[in-house]
């Protein structure tokens, strides 16, 4: 009956290597992870967080104050709720059918909102929700709203879309084991309603915010670790190729750069998706990628829960860092200033986290 084990390894090694999984990944030299030194020196800045219960709702991913003071954040339910700071009156303001994502308000008083499933949506004061542009985008991540009136978003990836492959988390996944970089930053014109391809070429494009002098954008780009400060009028930009327009501001970060949020003083906050992990030694073999993706989820290891998010200026210095090894503050997508409070991003969390941080303006995170 020596058959039966030999036929069994057979079907095992078949499975494992041949049965059909979404991804085509490509071989890249990923840097050897820097581990948290130096200005990213490990500290419990971020433990004992102060906590907003959300009533049964879950994934705060992005929170912008409003122009009536109030915090709006979009949920994994589709909904956006609005609350006073101390998280008091929270009541639901709009519901998408998607998953809302980046958020930003606009000139007239309408909130954009990149939506994950839905694409560029605009949320009247009324609530009334409608779309933007002619749905050609289906990843959309951020969102940032320039003086003109001129909306900036990320799409994560143009492969895989969550409304196909299983929600957000999954189709970010995918796209960061593939490392195809199809992730792109588009200029949506709503007087023209004109979409424009700004730049290509992010391994999962995802954090967007305009600088000071609206001359730049800042793009972080979470599968390849780094943030990029790109021309504001670049047009169809390959990051992948050398360019005057496209500087890398941080390259080999400590995890996975999320969200950015700017305060009117130019100072930007960065939320980390995730700590790096071994991931990067799959980096030149794709087979092994493949395979990854053909064992079941259950079996896989789980990341070590590990909050951090970080402050810099738009020249690249590190002004403030903070962290919570012992994960209290999971998955930190990003922060909002506002007041005297630091408001964390959480993709999955059932509460709205905030310490005491002093920001410059009581407007800051709009995305403008």
């Amino acid at each position: 009956m020596l058959w039966v084990p030999v036929a069994g390894t057979v079907m095992l090694a078949s499975y494992l290597g041949l049965w059909p999984v979404p991804i085509a990944p490509v071989s890249w030299d990923a840097p050897s992870a820097p581990g948290y030194t130096g200005v990213h020196a490990a500290n419990n800045k971020l433990a004992g967080v102060q906590r907003i219960d959300l009533h049964g709702e879950v994934g705060p991913e992005h929170v912008v104050a409003g122009p009536d003071g109030r915090l709006y954040t979009g949920l994994k339910s589709g909904k956006i709720v609005r609350m006073q700071p101390d998280g008091s009156g929270q009541e639901v303001f709009a519901a998408t059918g998607g998953r809302p994502l980046g958020m930003a308000f606009a000139a007239d008083g309408s909130l954009v909102v990149a939506d994950g499933i839905k694409g560029l949506l605009s949320v009247a004061p009324n609530g009334q929700v409608s779309s933007l542009g002619d749905g050609q985008a289906r990843f959309l991540n951020a969102v940032a709203i320039a003086a003109s009136g001129k909306i900036y978003v990320t799409e994560s990836s143009t492969r895989f879309t969550p409304a196909r492959h299983g929600g957000t988390v999954e189709a970010a996944m995918l796209d960061v084991m593939e490392q195809s970089a199809t992730g792109r930053v588009l200029e949506y014109d709503p007087a023209s309603k004109a979409l424009r391809e700004v730049a290509r070429g992010f391994s999962l494009a995802n954090g967007i915010a305009l600088s000071t002098d609206e001359a730049s954008l800042f793009v972080s780009e979470s599968g390849r670790y780094r943030v990029w400060k790109i021309a504001l009028d670049a047009d169809r930009l390959d990051v992948g190729q050398p360019s005057a327009q496209a500087q890398i501001l941080f390259d080999n970060l400590p995890g996975y750069p999320d969200n950015l949020t700017r305060a009117p003083d130019g100072t930007l906050w960065l939320g980390f998706g995730g700590q790096r992990n071994d991931l990067d030694k799959m980096a030149r073999t794709p087979f092994m990628r493949s395979m990854v993706l053909r064992i079941p989820r259950f079996s896989w290891a789980k990341p070590k829960p590990y909050g951090h998010v970080m402050a810099f200026s738009e020249d690249g210095k590190v002004i403030d860092d903070l962290q919570d090894p012992g994960g209290a503050s999971p998955l930190t997508t990003g922060a909002t200033g506002i007041g005297g409070r630091l408001y964390i991003h959480n993709a999955d969390g059932a509460t709205l986290d905030w310490v005491e941080r002093a920001v410059t303006s009581a407007d800051a995170g709009t995305g403008k």
